[in-house]
């Protein structure tokens, strides 16, 4: 009795195992049929919502730093004088105004990670993506605003990104992945720099810094895709200024920020698979 006892709770065992596997791969089919072309849309949704969080708590770093160059950071509202805090701040605690134009930071980082990570669902280089996602996002609000990537956001990423993307070498066993990402940022701030000294006042050293940053995420995806950010960022920059010069917004002498295209050229390159 004691062995077909034994038996049959062996036989139960496998049962409940088989039930849960196929209740696994269940769930695991239903959620890669939400899909959207390339798009994760189960990935995209979590995107999204992690997105409004980090724009939130970007909105005091991006309103801190938006000041001309050389200039001290702001402290205090622009409304009321009172302090405002240095981090995680939304509103002024004292009037209550917004610092910063409202949802502008949220909304917009909600898209950049949906698409990040929809398109980049489950893959170990997703955080490293991620990361860049949100970065652009500030530094762009900051440039438009004042024409300024600041050292604070641009100097840092660099360590961050690199052992984000070394993490994520690690864990896909490809390390000529990371190697070609380290080439990448030499190759496009070198790129950059050299357009700086021929045709000087077009770009500034925000700009060759922040080139470095997008040739080591554009480099981890592969060449095609390096060219291809670099490229779109240019293009993009001569679609928009020559719409604002035909408006009469702009002027043929006029100065325009070009971090903003960088990182829509880059992240364009990264949603479209230009790779």
């Amino acid at each position: 009795m004691s062995g077909d006892r034994l038996t049959d709770l062996s036989a139960d065992r496998r049962r409940r195992r088989s039930s849960v596997s196929f209740s696994r791969k269940r769930l695991y089919c239903r959620a890669s049929r939400l899909r959207w072309g390339s798009m994760n849309l189960l990935w995209a949704a979590t995107g999204a919502a992690l997105g409004l969080l980090a724009g939130a708590a970007l909105r005091a770093t991006v309103f801190r730093l938006s000041v001309a160059s050389g200039a001290p950071e702001r402290t205090s509202c622009p409304h009321c004088s009172a302090p405002a805090r240095r981090r995680l701040a939304v509103r002024c605690t004292q009037c209550g105004r917004s610092l910063g134009t409202p949802l502008a930071l949220e909304l917009s980082t909600a898209v950049v990670l949906a698409l990040l990570l929809g398109r980049f669902a489950g893959q170990p280089d997703v955080v490293a993506f991620s990361f860049f996602g949100v970065l652009g996002v500030a530094l762009a609000a900051i440039d438009i605003a004042v024409q300024r990537l600041p050292d604070p956001l641009t100097l840092p990423a660099y360590p961050i990104l690199i052992t984000l993307l070394a993490a994520a070498a690690v864990a896909s066993h490809d390390f000529a992945a990371l190697l070609r990402a380290l080439l990448g940022g030499l190759a496009l701030a070198g790129a950059f720099l050299l357009h700086a000294l021929v045709r000087p006042g077009q770009l500034g050293g925000g700009d060759i810094k922040l080139a470095g940053i997008a040739g080591l995420a554009l480099g981890w995806l592969g060449w095609p895709a390096l060219i291809a950010g670099a490229a779109l960022a240019f293009v993009l920059s001569a679609l928009v200024s020559l719409s604002l010069i035909a408006a009469r917004r702009l002027t043929l002498r006029s100065a325009i920020c070009f971090g903003p295209f960088l990182i829509g050229g880059a992240l364009l390159a990264m949603i479209t698979g230009a790779h």
